[in-house]
């Protein structure tokens, strides 16, 4: 693995890399130059680190692929560590789910690409004339993203331009086959997962990161065993070389390159907490009473992140309200 530089360098990484609440971002990261790091996860796949959610970055003679956007003001940053990588053009852009930070970015990157087309008009079309990269999701981001009004409202520039509605849409590019497998009521309803086969990796989106408590968008049709289930199937994804070592590896919605071990530590925190809260409600358990009780007070140490006492309850905010129906949209 090659890790490359675009910005100011790797000062403020630590700043950069910490978990956002949904789509959100701190004072401090907003004010900063945009700065990206790149890393070589597995010959022709990238990661790049910034100010929202991961970016997967796959590239070959077809041209590139990329993996969620991150933020509007990211873009050029962005657009330059791609650079760096390929000057080929983005022929596709797919996007995890709805939310801000994986989003924001899609209609700049997207005007920086060309749509290969066939029939009439055989080759690239740019964005100047009619084309412009593919943005592709679930029809349910499609869904979230059109109904919303008001400041919530999604400029339509932004919105997916090719959709699915079924569990899996396979595509195969770059000589190299792609699963795109929807993650019902995870973080959100329109999560999905980006398994690049040849590769032998995954782009995992928000129901799995390294850098805190998992955030479950009720509004959004998430929820708490949903989130179980998509990691269930992420681990039923990868194979290790020897037990917990090398093989499949994960880029996850937010935080480190993972290997299986580490998707199983998370797994394993969000099950045990979940049987945990589980049996507080079946005990008759108010909110009140179960974040008295510290139920997530052993895991609080990896997974609070700088906001500490405050992530921890609003994560079992949501975590309550999911496992007793009062959150369900």
């Amino acid at each position: 693995m090659s890790r490359q530089r675009t910005g100011r360098g790797w000062g403020g990484v630590a700043i950069l890399v910490t978990a956002l609440l949904s789509g959100g971002a701190t004072l401090a990261q907003e004010e900063q130059e945009p700065v990206v790091e790149t890393l070589q996860v597995r010959d022709n796949i990238y990661m790049l680190v910034g100010q929202g959610g991961n970016v997967t970055v796959q590239v070959g003679d077809d041209g590139i692929l990329i993996v969620d956007t991150q933020f509007e003001r990211m873009s050029n940053a962005i657009l330059a560590a791609i650079r760096e990588i390929s000057p080929l053009p983005i022929r596709f852009i797919v996007n995890t789910h709805h939310h801000g930070d994986h989003i924001g970015g899609n209609a700049n990157l997207r005007t920086a690409g060309a749509t290969v087309i066939g029939g009439n008009m055989p080759g690239a079309v740019p964005y100047a004339e009619g084309g412009g990269a593919q943005v592709i999701a679930h029809e349910n981001v499609l869904l979230r993203m059109s109904q919303a009004t008001g400041d919530q409202a999604v400029d339509p520039s932004l919105w997916p331009t090719n959709t699915f509605f079924n569990d899996e849409k396979r595509l195969y590019f770059n000589d190299e086959g792609i699963q795109l497998i929807h993650e019902p009521r995870a973080h959100t309803d329109g999560d999905i997962v980006v398994f690049f086969r040849r590769s032998d990796v995954i782009a995992a989106g928000d129901f799995y990161r390294t850098t805190s408590w998992p955030r479950i968008d009720l509004a959004g049709g998430g929820s708490y065993q949903g989130t179980i289930d998509a990691l269930n199937d992420l681990v039923g994804l990868m194979i290790p070389v020897y037990g917990q070592d090398g093989g499949t590896l994960v880029i996850p919605g937010h935080g480190r390159l993972s290997g299986i071990g580490d998707v199983l530590d998370y797994r394993e925190m969000v099950i045990v907490i979940g049987d945990r809260l589980k049996h507080m409600i079946a005990e008759g358990m108010t909110l009140e009473q179960v974040i008295a009780a510290q139920p997530a007070r052993d895991y609080e140490p990896v997974y609070a992140g700088a906001q500490g006492a405050a992530a921890t309850t609003q994560f079992l905010e949501a975590a309550y309200q999911s496992l007793t129906g009062e959150g369900a949209p």
